[in-house]
């Protein structure tokens, strides 16, 4: 039976009570955009700027926020349907002019990655956005060099919340689900940690979540964090 618990800001609920942290875990996979990289506002705005064109208004934050962690394909399927494909061309390219005015690192995160690395630890990133951007944001912020391994939604078949990402990742650096943790913003992160056996982590520096989305126990996290200096006491 999956229950709620506390660790620091954290609370936490999943695949059991283990009466607080988990075991030590030499494996620590990230998502990337709402985890890594604050990406909220230019991904509202892309939307908006597509929704505008496409339908002729906006659309509620929160329906933005429900298609995180998602790929770009998947949620514009849902919104446009036919037109899917005009609609990524038309929000790809106003992301391309605009990212580099609103895109930062989350304060904390470049602190967490180098202490992890000082730790030893094995850092993965696992991502739904495409390699060609994902590459270009890490290095514009010099954070390429904490990754051993960086899986994006080019490199598989399946995608978030199937375990494949990180179990691509895994097994690209030698780990195992049972010795990893992932840290993520969205139901989707949630359950790609879930459905591969690793330890669930969900941020709640990013954005606004829907808690319903997080009910199933497949969606429920082991833990949350409030700031990424909880990760440390955490694993």
């Amino acid at each position: 039976m999956n229950q709620e618990k506390t660790f620091p800001e954290v609370q936490a609920g999943g695949s059991g009570d283990n009466g607080g942290a988990p075991p030590r875990k030499q494996f620590v996979a990230f998502d990337f955009d709402g985890t890594v990289i604050d990406t909220n506002k230019l991904i509202v705005d892309s939307w908006q700027h597509t929704f505008l064109k496409f339908h002729g208004y906006r659309h509620s934050e929160q329906e933005i926020y429900g298609t995180f962690g998602e790929t770009l394909y998947d949620s514009m399927k849902d919104f446009f349907h036919e037109k899917a494909d005009e609609a990524i061309a038309c929000y790809r390219e106003y992301q391309k002019d605009s990212w580099r005015e609103s895109v930062r690192v989350f304060p904390g995160i470049t602190g967490l990655l180098q202490e992890l690395e000082n730790q030893g630890r094995t850092l993965l990133l696992v991502t739904s956005r495409l390699k060609p951007t994902t590459m270009e944001y890490l290095e514009h912020f010099d954070l390429k060099r904490f990754f051993k391994v960086v899986i994006t939604s080019n490199d598989t078949k399946a995608h978030k919340p199937d375990p494949e990402p990180v179990m691509m990742a895994l097994a690209k650096a030698g780990g195992r689900p049972e010795e990893s943790v992932m840290v993520g913003d969205t139901r989707f992160d949630v359950g790609c940690a879930n459905n591969a056996g690793a330890v669930s982590v969900l941020v709640n520096w990013s954005h606004p979540v829907d808690e319903k989305d997080f009910q199933t126990p497949e969606f429920r996290p082991d833990f949350r964090i409030g700031k990424p200096e909880d990760l440390l006491r955490l694993i």
